[in-house]
């Protein structure tokens, strides 16, 4: 199995180097990942300058690393640098969680999405703490995972999102297949002076604030289980089609009365 693995905290993070060692034991592991931390960075893509690679060592590994962001990553290894396609892509394992709506500014989240615009399996591995004690019960996880992807095709443009609890192996409870919960951040701009007298700004703010409800990440991440989610790439609110229509938002171009060049 060829499994490509990215990640958004870069080359050198504890993370990424226990995954690819979990995974060397059930396929062919091939590194390409950002040369520094690369976080929040959500979906971007590097169009104003150009990207460069090259090989470094890590702990003995051999990787691809890049000035881009992981999403760069995705697609260069996909388009250029690998003579096949990967069979699976894995981004992680990322130091703190990606639960709720982390999952719309995170960089190793947008890695996995981009392996699923570009039909392939993929999934994003996440542990929730930033002082992660122990990498390997998530990179245990993520070697056991990574074959079911190829044994049971994910539906087009879906990916998942996994959270795990840090903890010892034994203490996770199991697995919940759950759907998305909600974070309340309270984001904050210190205001500081540099050495010349200029404004500058330093983004901070109180920890978020969850909403365990139960069938959630949150939940079952409180609760000591793995959080597995399918997260799909049509945001259509669906449920809000037909009020939509209700609206008449066609008056506003054309109001009643009015006649159109066809009328």
């Amino acid at each position: 199995m060829r499994i490509l693995v990215t990640n958004d905290d870069g080359v050198f993070a504890a993370g990424l180097q226990a995954l690819a060692a979990a995974l060397e034991a059930v396929g062919e592991v091939t590194i390409v990942a950002p040369e520094r931390e690369q976080s929040a960075i959500s979906h971007a893509i590097t169009m104003h300058k150009p990207l460069r690679v090259r090989e470094v060592q890590v702990n003995g590994r051999t990787a691809l690393v890049t000035n881009g962001t992981p999403v760069d990553c995705v697609l260069l290894a996909v388009r250029k640098l690998l003579a096949e396609p990967p069979e699976v892509v894995i981004a992680g394992i990322n130091r703190g969680a990606n639960l709720g709506e982390d999952i719309l500014y995170s960089g190793t989240v947008s890695a996995a999405m981009e392996a699923a615009l570009l039909d392939l399996p993929a999934f994003a591995i996440s542990v929730v703490t930033r002082g992660v004690r122990d990498f390997t019960p998530a990179a245990r996880f993520a070697a056991a995972l990574a074959p079911c992807l190829v044994e049971h095709p994910l539906p087009p443009r879906t990916f998942l999102n996994v959270n795990v609890p840090d903890c010892a192996w034994e203490e996770i409870r199991g697995v919940r297949i759950v759907r998305q919960g909600f974070r309340n951040y309270r984001s904050t701009y210190e205001e500081r002076q540099d050495p010349r007298g200029d404004t500058y700004y330093w983004i901070g703010g109180e920890l978020p604030v969850d909403e365990p409800v139960p069938g959630t990440d949150i939940a079952a991440i409180r609760e000591g289980y793995i959080a597995v989610m399918p997260v799909q790439l049509d945001l259509t609110a669906h449920a809000f089609l037909e009020e939509l229509v209700g609206w008449q938002l066609e008056r506003l171009v054309h109001p009643p009365g009015e006649g159109t060049k066809d009328g």
